[in-house]
């Protein structure tokens, strides 16, 4: 860990950026430090948490049968994770009937091979549950292996397409969709046919598990809501994150009932959704939402922070809020996500083109490239 004191650079504060030194001792920001590295010309910012995120899936699996060493892969992205600022990175790992990278032998192995690495890596990873509701043969052990995974965060998820299944049509892309899954076309429309036809029986298992697991004192969110009767319904089982509410109803019966509403940074980024839903730039000047989240491109939080403060939508801190504290608080992580004294020593460095030059996890170096690796070397 790192014992220095940054001079020179500025830091962000409450109100913005601050002409002031920040020091690191013990993988906490600390009032002194003995030795200095001057940083001038650099922005000194709490680390990015991301809260939610699966562009790790094209490390584990590039492309079907190309990654054999699941751990070498969680490794990669945790590189890419750091060289975009990310210091707390929330894996989010389907178990899922469409099967393949999204299916429960997959997430088995995700889930195992992430509390492997964890001991190695610098960067605080995280996995996240993306559970598909339909599937009713998981409920009875679910419970109990979330715990044995070691997972606090879980996310329903309902990707059947309910409307072409009860009027009896062939979903879009079943065949493209099975062989994914290696599947045999007609059984995966038969597997999806049988789910829809027992999705009555759907609610009382929620009711069950989501019990149990808020007994475990893990943290819950709904996925897509699109009305305020879906965002209810889930918040009476303690259901109590919004991730990526489609409609501005959704994100407005999340925010008033006191949930929080997580969105997704390529729409901040994009200016829009890429499939026709609320825009995200639009509930954020509303005052809706709560973090920022990657979704699937890992360089989307900062870029998108960073164009909000241009933009005059709001001010820098707030804007970073929604990619630190924000996420940090809904996860329930208190020792991070701002620049203070006591806190983890959890920063990303800045150039002067806003492009990240040094990334630091509890006092550990996880990423650093260019000028800055200089003015470590002669200081350090």
């Amino acid at each position: 860990m790192l014992n220095v004191e940054f001079t020179g650079g500025q830091v962000l504060g409450g109100i913005g950026l601050e002409p002031r030194a920040l020091a690191i001792g013990d993988g906490r920001i600390v009032e002194r430090a003995a030795t200095s590295v001057d940083l001038s010309g650099f922005k000194i910012l709490p680390g990015i948490v991301d809260v939610h995120g699966d562009g790790f899936e094209r490390h584990v699996a590039p492309r079907r049968g190309a990654m054999k060493q699941m751990h070498d892969g969680l490794r990669a992205a945790e590189a890419e994770l750091a060289a975009n600022g990310i210091t707390t990175g929330v894996f989010a790992q389907f178990l899922s009937w469409e099967g393949g990278v999204r299916g429960p032998e997959f997430a088995d192995q995700v889930f195992a091979a992430l509390k492997d690495v964890r001991a190695d890596t610098v960067t605080d990873l995280r996995p996240q549950l993306r559970f598909e509701t339909h599937m009713l043969e998981e409920y009875p052990t679910l419970a109990a292996r979330i715990a044995a995974w070691g997972i606090s965060y879980v996310v329903f998820n309902d990707h059947l397409p309910h409307d072409r299944l009860a009027d009896g049509r062939t979903p879009k892309r079943v065949t493209a969709q099975a062989l994914k899954a290696r599947r045999n076309p007609a059984v995966h429309l038969a597997m999806m046919q049988e789910m829809h036809a027992r999705r009555d029986e759907v609610p009382a298992a929620l009711d069950a598990l989501c019990a149990t697991l808020a007994a475990q004192g893990v943290a819950m969110g709904s996925h897509d809501d699109t009305t305020q009767a879906q965002r209810a319904g889930w918040r009476a089982r303690g259901v109590t994150v919004a991730e990526f509410p489609e409609t501005l109803e959704a994100a407005e019966a999340a925010k008033s009932a006191g949930d929080h509403v997580v969105l997704g940074a390529p729409n901040v980024v994009r200016g829009g959704s890429h499939n026709g839903n609320v825009s995200a730039l639009d509930l954020i000047m509303m005052g809706y939402c709560d973090a920022i989240a990657s979704d699937y491109h890992y360089p989307s939080p900062r870029r998108a922070a960073l164009m909000l403060a241009r933009s005059g939508a709001v001010n820098l801190a707030q804007a970073w809020h929604l990619i630190s504290a924000g996420p940090a608080q809904l996860l329930g992580l208190t020792d991070r996500g701002r620049c203070d004294v006591g806190l983890r020593a959890d920063l990303v460095i800045l150039d002067e083109n806003d492009r990240v030059a040094a990334t630091l996890c509890e006092g550990r170096i996880s990423h650093m490239s260019g000028e800055i690796a200089n003015r470590f070397v002669a200081a350090v």
